[in-house]
Order: C-alpha cells, then sequence, then structure tokens
C-alpha cells in the first residue's frame, strides 16, 4: 500500500492551517500528507536507520548525533530573520552549545544579511526557507507560491553552496497545491506545536513561560529573531530546557532517522 500506513501515523488534512489553530480544518480545499515526528523516525526507511547506527557507532561527525528515539528532544527555531538582532542569537545558542533550525525571509533579511546567513550555516545550524516576501502561498497563484519558494533556495545556494530542504509556509497555511510545489521543489513542509506569539509582546519573561509552558516531547518550537523580545528570552529558555531534560535539536535531528520527504508538512 504505497503512501499508505496506519491511520495513526500518517493522515491527510483538507483545508488551511491558520496560525491560531494548526488542526483547523476547512471543507472544499485539496488535501495533503502530514505525520509527526515520532511516526517518521518509526516509518523511517531501514536503510536510513542502518546508515545513522553505524554513523553514531563511528561517534558522528563531532561526538555522535543526537538520536530522539532515545533522547528527549525538542526543536527549536526561528522565522523571519536574519536580522539586527542575529547575531546576538548565534552568540547564545554558541554559547550553550545548542542548534536550532532558521526559516529565513529573502527581501530585506536573506538577500540584504549574506554575513549572518553564512554564519548561520557555518556554526552548524539549518538553513531553511520561509518565502521570499511572506506572502501567504494559499492565497496567490501557483506559479507565483513557486517563485516564492525558488527564490530563496537560489539565494542561500548562491551563498553558502547549500539548498534549504524544509521550508515553512507564512502563517502555516498549506494545501494540496503547496505541497505539490513543495515536493516539486525538494521541500519538506515544517509546522509547529509551540508558539509564543512573541509578534504580539516585547515582554521576554511572558515569551519563555509561553514556551516553557507548552513544550513536550518532540515538539517544535516557534520563534522569530526579528522581534525585541525575543533574543533576549532565549537563554531562559534553554536554561530551563536543560533543566527538564530536554535536548535541542534542529528539525532534521528531530527526524532522523528518516530524512524529511518533499511535499510532507511535519507536526507535533
Amino acid at each position: 500500500m504505497p503512501k499508505q500506513i496506519s491511520a495513526a501515523r500518517r493522515s491527510s488534512m483538507v483545508g488551511l492551517l491558520t496560525a491560531a489553530s494548526l488542526a483547523l480544518a476547512l471543507s472544499g480545499c485539496a488535501s495533503y500528507d502530514v505525520t509527526a515526528p515520532a511516526d517518521a523516525r518509526a516509518d523511517a526507511p531501514a536503510a536510513d536507520v542502518k546508515a545513522k547506527e553505524a554513523k553514531d557507532s563511528k561517534g558522528g561527525d563531532a561526538g555522535g548525533d543526537v538520536d530522539c528515539r532515545k533522547a528527549k528532544c525538542v526543536a527549536l527555531t526561528f522565522d523571519a530573520g536574519p536580522s539586527e538582532n542575529t547575531n546576538r542569537l548565534l552568540d547564545i545558542l554558541k554559547e550553550n552549545k545548542a542548534h536550532a533550525t532558521f526559516f529565513m525571509l529573502g527581501k530585506n533579511h536573506i538577500a540584504e544579511r549574506p554575513a549572518e546567513v553564512k554564519r548561520i550555516d557555518a556554526e552548524g545550524h539549518e538553513l531553511a526557507n520561509h518565502t521570499w516576501s511572506h506572502q501567504i502561498l494559499t492565497e496567490i497563484k501557483p506559479d507565483e507560491a513557486k517563485r516564492e519558494l525558488s527564490r530563496v533556495q537560489d539565494e542561500v545556494r548562491k551563498i553558502t553552496g547549500k539548498t534549504p530542504t524544509l521550508m515553512r509556509p507564512p502563517q502555516g497555511r498549506t494545501d494540496g497545491t503547496v505541497s505539490e510545489i513543495s515536493k516539486e521543489l525538494g521541500l519538506a513542509q515544517v509546522l509547529w506545536s509551540v508558539t509564543a506569539k512573541d509578534y504580539e509582546t516585547t515582554d521576554s519573561a511572558l515569551i519563555t513561560k509561553r514556551v516553557l509552558d507548552q513544550t513536550k516531547r518532540d515538539g517544535i518550537i516557534l520563534l522569530h529573531d526579528i522581534y525585541k523580545g525575543t533574543v533576549p528570552a532565549v537563554p531562559g529558555i534553554l536554561k530551563e530546557l536543560k533543566k527538564r531534560g530536554y535536548t535541542v535539536v534542529t528539525v532534521s535531528q528531530l527526524l532522523s532517522p528518516a530524512k524529511p520527504e518533499p511535499g510532507m508538512a511535519y507536526r507535533p
């Protein structure tokens, strides 16, 4: 049964995923595939499982990769940068030996801050796509949606030599057409389970509380490195997550030994 596993492991969602509620479904729109990180790991091809085990037995690239089948992992992600705050954020992540996934915007961000993009890559973080100009992909023509994503792919490749394999649709809004475009471009879609709504407050203590109140194992945390109150909250978030036994990882580490599947939407 190709593309059909168990109902618990892979399901088809209908409608638009909104920022307010990722589970909200509206009838009448094309469906697409969505799966949870734990289910993706469980369904990883045997060859990928063996490859990871072989890599881990040899110590990986730097003392062994995190195995989120065993560790209590949570993925940390930042949207809409890079910005004037990104270098400070990278300093904080380096100090805490933590890695994150950066879903970057093209216009006024990647295009204006190539040095930060290079640093994100050089320090072991994950480069990802958040469209060129933050247009809602479900509300524009397919050709426009494709350009929104492909321009970021091209620019990141030009700067770093690497092409992102992950994308986050603005406001989390996707559908069958966006999924097909993502698949064509080699991009998996990444949604989230934790949001601090840092776009509506500069209160770092409140941002910290919101993140910690919502975080569970295999969660995906959504923050923005463009807002004033967010980066100052990160040290406290990392400290408390570590205290609670979490290992902070990139999205791809969270999914491993599975590899992000183009077109698939990942959501805890």
